[in-house]
């Protein structure tokens, strides 16, 4: 089994990498590989939503998002790291994001999802709502800790310092390790979930 960790922060070592490397600890030793990926520090545009990746299959910006694609299908779950600045995730971060889930038509059903957040005090929560919207609109299940996935540090370095913060990266990744496991097992005797499909309703008739 691998897990995918996108780490949304331009500061490669940073608080964030802290939080992400100590879930990598527990997925290793899970017998679980992991490939940590910097986001946020990369020139990765927004989606402009031309519709060109339903025929490409891939999007028209080929930039990281289009590196990441295949490795996104191939896991078997997803863990996003972000700072806050502003009560909310990095911008960078939500641009790959947008354009990976929008350009990628493979089926996401059953892929677990992750997110964890750092800031030096407030915002925790609006980010970690944020990124979290991007499994439920695929049928990714939403991993959780023992309490919101986030750390606190100010300077690069002082999420070492929160113990309470190290404490929930440990725990998500061992409730993740644990969910990715059992539906591996869940498919083998019940295959996926019987998917109907999609009805389009707008509201503006």
């Amino acid at each position: 089994m691998n897990v995918l960790m996108l780490n949304g922060s331009p500061r490669q070592n940073g608080n964030t990498y802290i939080a992400l490397h100590e879930m990598e600890k527990i997925f290793a030793a899970q017998g679980i590989e992991t490939e940590i990926i910097q986001v946020g520090n990369q020139g990765i545009r927004s989606c402009v939503a031309c519709g060109s990746c339903m025929e490409k299959g891939a999007c028209v910006f080929d930039d990281l998002v289009n590196s990441i694609a295949p490795k996104f299908e191939r896991c078997d779950g997803l863990v996003v790291g972000s700072p806050v600045y502003y009560a909310s995730a990095n911008a960078t971060l939500v641009a790959c994001l947008t354009r990976l889930f929008y350009s990628t038509h493979f089926d996401k059903t059953m892929k677990v999802g992750a997110s964890v957040v750092a800031a030096r005090r407030g915002g925790l929560s609006a980010a970690f709502d944020e990124l979290n919207k991007f499994f439920t609109i695929s049928g990714m299940p939403v991993a959780s800790g023992q309490y919101w996935n986030s750390i606190h540090g100010r300077t690069p370095g002082e999420a070492a310092q929160d113990g309470e913060g190290l404490q929930s990266m440990r725990t998500l990744a061992r409730n993740m390790s644990f969910l990715m496991k059992s539906i591996a097992l869940g498919k083998e005797q019940f295959g996926l979930p019987e998917r109907e499909k999609p009805e389009r309703t707008s509201f503006i008739r």
